[in-house]
């Protein structure tokens, strides 16, 4: 709608105002399930006046309700809806039962929305005469008024009309043939047929369209009778001084005028407007001045909703924010490649920028802008001009063309130098991104899209800022990881996952002291899937704080269960990923947990890997240190296969060390002095860590590493890692390790 409050139409004198405290009042009826819209919609009514009558506000929360009230009372005059309520289109139902069920065709109907993404399809918009469609956002107090106020002048002036049925039935059914066109030519002929069959005039006039920028000037969009030869040209060039004189004045004031013809204005949005101009032989009457004054109010709503229409249609297909075509746009252009077979190969990239969350988020979301302006003009500078680029994604650019021109080394090439943003500020950004060639097996381009997806995929997890061509591989792996992954959710929802123990010796008299909980999915009987397949997955899938949670409680329940069994000091280790440690209240909850089932700080230890000196240090010593504090023991697993420098293994607050296994067996196992392990050892014995190693299987291994001061070990010389039943037994019959115990074979380590 106009933003101005200005009538579109003023034919005859108005009526002297009524009195607003004693007239009837137009009754709204607004439609929303949020509480703050009713009332933000009151206060922005309050006092308001439309035509001498004031607003009474009726509130209804749901569609259901609204639909109740309208049954009992249709004499509403304007309905504010609410697109998104109960379901994502609970609005848009409501308006096929106010027109179709209750075969209201009066009550103006305004659609709103807090949710641009769930806009009504321009279809739905034409069939159901919606009057006006907004974001709540753009609903300001003065647009609110204005679209309401047009609203009531219109539902006024169709209930004045309704005894005249057979203007209002030519009315509304020139309305709906205008609302149905989506081509403004159309609407333009459409224009002039229906005004001068209103006023049963020959045919004869023109409409012409207006940017209203400054200098830009009218052109003639349709055109009959005597000004025929008139369409496509321009109104300066229009050869009738008088009507051509007319159009511009109406144009300059933005109001209809009465002289040789008639000339009406219908504003529209973003200062676009177009103007209608008929020959006259006859003077109107006043009923005719009526009928034109509705007439024009309902092609003014016509006449945005064509507009809405257009805009839906670059909403679709078009970013505004970069003024590239969006996703649906990538894909049409593919598909229309696709069908076109042209002649060089073709291929199709996605490109996405490496941390630019991290750098919208730490910067500004303006900055950020910059940045995607930049890189899309680089990319204009650096591709071939028949390369299609698009923006798929908040960071995700796709590009479309000639497969000799989108090669890897093309791509790199535009994050080869850094970019100048604002302020002459030189910023380096890289890039990751997936390649694919279209190949006539590719049916569709949404196969498309997935395949390169999965090959940018692959390139975010293993070749970062480089990129990886699809291979049918990629895909099948892709699948079987999305199938582990939904194995693995139906396991753990099922409680199908177990836990086995491993226990921890001491090396000096073969005492068990401790055991690790091991987190088993056995698929079939004797068949294990190894956790180093499926717990990336959990890792990925945002599974690991509840699977951690859940291994936490099991084992806890577990050590408090082998009370009498076991020396006191015996502890229960459980490892610990950087994701649970990064939730707010782990201390806490793992605090409550270790209490909730009657132990001591002293029966836990959790184990991290070196992975956390690479996430926020100051935080997780804060919270390692609360865990010290009340007794419960951190050890850092597989030490010497990460990248923890010496100063942040100072700081961290540690325990106890775990010797990687690949530094004691395997290949580790024919170096006599197990250098690595003794290098271990020392660093150990410098920051006062005590020394656990793991994977020892022989009895050599466990005499040298006692004998280098280590004072624990964890293997299959001990035990492989038992369920709950079978570790009971163990500890039962299990006696120190003798000299000739061998090696325990079978298990996991």
């Amino acid at each position: 709608m106009a933003e101005s409050g200005d009538d579109l139409m003023v034919f005859a004198d108005e009526t002297e105002s009524e009195d607003p405290r004693t007239s009837k009042p137009w009754k709204i009826l607004v439609v929303d399930d949020d509480p703050d819209v009713h009332a933000a919609t009151r206060l922005a009514l309050k006092g308001l006046t439309v035509e001498g009558r004031s607003l009474d506000v009726i509130d209804a929360y749901s569609a259901s309700e609204a639909l109740a009230i309208l049954k009992q009372d249709g004499d509403y005059s304007v309905a504010l809806i609410d697109v998104v309520m109960e379901s994502d289109d609970a609005g848009l139902g409501l308006v096929q039962e106010i027109r179709n069920t209750l075969n209201n065709h009066s009550i103006r109907l305004i659609l709103r929305t807090g949710q641009p993404g769930f806009a009504p399809e321009s279809e739905t918009i034409r069939l159901y005469d919606i009057n006006d469609y907004k974001t709540k956002s753009e609903l300001t107090r003065v647009r609110l008024f204005t679209s309401i106020a047009i609203a009531i002048r219109s539902y006024s002036q169709i209930k004045q009309l309704e005894a005249n049925q057979d203007g209002l039935e030519r009315i509304l059914a020139a309305a709906s043939e205008l609302g149905r066109l989506s081509d403004m030519d159309r609407f333009a002929a459409s224009l002039i047929r229906q005004l001068c069959d209103l006023l049963k005039e020959p045919r004869s006039g023109f409409v012409v369209s207006c940017s209203g920028a400054k200098g830009a000037e009218a052109f003639v969009l349709s055109a009959a009778g005597r000004f025929h030869d008139a369409k496509g040209g321009l109104l300066e060039d229009l050869p009738d001084t008088g009507v051509r004189q007319q159009v511009q004045q109406v144009l300059r004031e933005k109001q209809p005028l009465f002289q040789a013809g008639l000339c009406v204005y219908f504003p529209g949005t973003d200062g676009q407007a177009i103007a209608a101009y008929v020959d006259l032989d006859h003077a109107l009457s006043t009923e005719e001045q009526r009928l034109l004054e509705v007439f024009c109010s309902n092609v003014a709503v016509a006449f945005e909703n064509l507009q809405l229409y257009h805009s839906i249609e670059q909403l679709a297909y078009q970013d505004p924010l970069i003024g590239l075509p969006n996703r649906n746009g990538f894909v049409a252009e593919i598909e229309q490649r696709i069908s076109l077979n042209a002649l060089q190969p073709q291929a199709v990239v996605l490109v996405d920028l490496d941390n630019f969350s991290y750098m919208n988020s730490v910067l500004d979301e303006a900055f950020g802008d910059d940045i995607l302006r930049s890189v899309v003009q680089r990319m204009r500078s650096q591709l071939d001009h028949s390369d299609f680029i698009a923006r798929v994604g908040g960071d995700v650019f796709g590009v479309v063309g000639n497969a000799c021109d989108l090669t890897p080394e093309r791509i790199a090439g535009i994050f080869a130098e850094p970019f100048t943003l604002h302020q002459n500020e030189p910023l380096r950004i890289s890039a990751t991104s997936g390649l694919i060639l279209l190949k006539s097996e590719f049916r569709c381009a949404t196969e498309i899209l997935k395949n390169v997806g999965v090959a940018l995929k692959h390139a975010k997890h293993f070749y970062r800022g480089k990129t990886v061509l699809f291979a049918t591989e990629l895909a099948d792996a892709a699948r079987d990881r999305m199938h582990l992954l939904s194995r693995l959710r139906t396991a753990f929802s099922r409680e199908h996952l177990k836990l086995h123990f491993q226990p921890f010796i001491r090396l000096r008299d073969g005492a068990a002291v401790g055991a690790e909980c091991l987190l088993r999915w056995e698929v079939e009987p004797g068949q294990f899937i190894s956790p180093d397949q499926f717990i990336p997955l959990a890792e990925q899938a945002g599974m690991m704080v509840a699977l951690g949670d859940w291994v936490t409680s099991g084992a806890l329940r577990w050590r408090a269960g082998l009370q009498g069994q076991v020396a006191d000091d015996f502890r229960v280790a459980i490892n610990m990923s950087l994701m649970q440690l990064r939730e707010a209240d782990f201390v806490e909850n793992l605090i409550g947990n270790v209490q909730q089932h009657g132990l001591k700080g002293q029966h836990v230890e959790i184990e991290l890997t070196e992975s956390i000196a690479a996430d926020d240090v100051d935080g997780i010593i804060q919270k390692l240190t609360q865990l010290r504090d009340f007794g419960i023991s951190i050890a850092m697993d597989d030490f010497g296969t990460g990248y923890s420098s010496l100063s942040i293994l100072n700081r961290l607050p540690i325990d106890r060390l775990k010797i990687d296994r690949s530094f004691v067996s395997g290949a580790a196992a024919s170096q006599p002095r197990f250098d690595m392990a003794h290098t271990i050892m020392e660093i150990a014995d410098n920051f006062q860590m005590k020394v656990i190693a793991e994977g020892v299987e022989t009895d050599h291994q466990r005499d040298v590493l006692n004998g280098m001061g280590c004072q624990e070990g964890q293997g299959y010389l001990f035990s492989r890692a038992l369920d709950a039943a079978a570790f009971s037994d163990w500890l039962m019959s299990n006696t120190p390790a003798r000299p000739d115990a061998g090696r325990i074979t079978g298990g996991n380590r």
